[in-house]
C-alpha cells in the first residue's frame, strides 16, 4: 500500500487551491477538528464496518465537529470517506499545514536537545536557525536524553544535527573507515 503522505497530498493540495481563494485560518480550523475526530479509533471502527454507509458516516463526523464547515472541508470530507481514506485524513491535514506556512513564508521546525532550553537561549538558537534556513519558524522543543548534548533541528526534511550522539558516531566511522 502507498505511504500515507502519498495517498494525501493531492487531498491536500486540492483543498489549499479552494483555500487560498477563502480563508485559510478557518480551513486550517475546519482541518485540526477533521483530522481529531478522524484520529479517533471508535469512529474508525464504525467508518470501517460494512453495515456503515458512506452517509452515516459522513453525517456521524459532522454532527461530531464542532467547528462549523465549510464546503470545500464537507466536500473533502465526503471524497474522502467515498474513497475509503478516512485514515489519511490527519496527515492531509498535517500536509495542509505545511502548505499553509509555507505560502506565509514560516516553516516548523523540531528542536531535539539532551536538555531544557532557557528561553533566552531558545531565541538565540532559533535567531540563528532563521538565519541559517532563510526562512521564519516555528520550533517546537522536544527533550532527547539520548543526544548526551548539543541539538538537532528538523526543518521539513532538512536535518541539522550538532548533538555529541552525531559526533561520536562520525568518529566511530572515520576510524573504523
Amino acid at each position: 500500500m502507498a505511504e500515507l503522505a502519498t495517498l494525501a497530498r493531492p487531498y491536500a493540495e486540492a483543498l489549499f487551491q479552494v483555500a487560498v481563494k477563502g480563508d485559510l485560518k478557518q480551513a486550517s480550523a475546519e482541518m485540526d477538528a477533521l483530522s481529531s475526530v478522524a484520529a479517533n479509533p471508535q469512529l474508525r471502527q464504525f467508518a470501517d464496518a460494512p453495515s456503515a454507509g458512506a452517509s452515516q458516516v459522513f453525517d456521524v463526523i459532522t454532527s461530531v465537529v464542532k467547528t462549523p464547515l465549510s464546503d470545500a472541508s464537507k466536500n473533502l470530507l465526503r471524497t474522502v470517506i467515498d474513497n475509503g481514506r478516512l485514515s489519511v485524513l490527519p496527515e492531509i491535514a498535517a500536509q495542509f499545514h505545511v502548505l499553509v506556512s509555507a505560502r506565509s513564508g514560516v516553516s516548523d521546525a523540531i528542536v531535539y536537545s539532551a536538555f531544557a532550553i532557557e528561553p533566552a537561549q531558545l531565541a538565540d538558537v532559533v535567531a540563528s536557525l532563521e538565519t541559517r534556513f532563510k526562512r521564519k519558524l516555528n520550533v517546537s522543543v522536544q527533550l532527547q536524553p539520548e543526544l548526551i548534548g548539543g541539538i538537532r533541528v528538523v526543518v521539513g526534511d532538512e536535518v541539522l544535527d550538532t548533538s555529541v550522539k552525531a559526533r561520536l558516531e562520525q568518529m566511530k566511522a572515520a576510524l573504523t573507515a
